[in-house]
């Protein structure tokens, strides 16, 4: 049954972060792939928010961890994206934007995570 939530949570999440990418590219001409930072800055605040208010106070519903945590934020966020991306800035010379993707996912993704395992 696990493998099941698994299996849908990961094909709602990866259709969410397509629609993110795709409604993200309609508001920006950035180089700075902003699609994959929302996505995985969402699915850090979404793991984090279930993770550490919602998983340790209902037992009762095992499903929600393989749906959720493990299906929906897995397919939501993606570090393959972000890293294929970073290397595409640096190799068209913006090296300059590579480092600041680097940086600001790292430290958003950290800091989303890290709020919410002090609250």
């Amino acid at each position: 049954m696990n493998g099941l939530l698994i299996f849908i949570g990961g094909g709602l999440g990866s259709l969410a972060r397509y629609g993110v990418s795709q409604l993200s590219s309609k508001f920006t001409t950035l180089s700075f792939p902003i699609g994959t930072f929302i996505s995985n800055a969402l699915a850090c605040i979404i793991l984090a928010f279930l993770a550490y208010n919602f998983i340790p106070k209902n037992t009762q519903n095992t499903w929600i961890q393989p749906l959720l945590i493990i299906g929906f934020c897995g397919g939501f966020s993606t570090f393959s994206s972000f890293s294929i991306e970073t290397v595409q800035l640096f190799q068209l010379g913006n090296t300059y934007v590579a480092l600041l993707n680097i940086l600001i996912s790292l430290v958003t993704g950290f800091g989303i995570i890290y709020v919410f395992s002090t609250r």
